[in-house]
């Protein structure tokens, strides 16, 4: 098997090399989002002492 049949993959290419490109996206979504979505929420918590600080109830 030659490097050009095996980028063909017998005629369906074009869906087996989309199907690993949306594998590749979701999982690299499922490791970047959660990490974004933690340094928002350390963020925001790192600020509310700071603000019940300035307004104390």
């Amino acid at each position: 098997m030659s490097l050009e049949q095996f980028f063909h993959m017998g005629g369906y290419a074009f869906y087996v090399w989309t199907s690993y490109g949306l594998a590749l996206t979701v999982l690299i979504l499922n490791l970047v989002l959660p990490l974004v979505r933690q340094g928002a929420v350390r963020r925001q918590l790192a600020r509310k002492p700071k603000q019940s600080a300035r307004n104390p109830r």
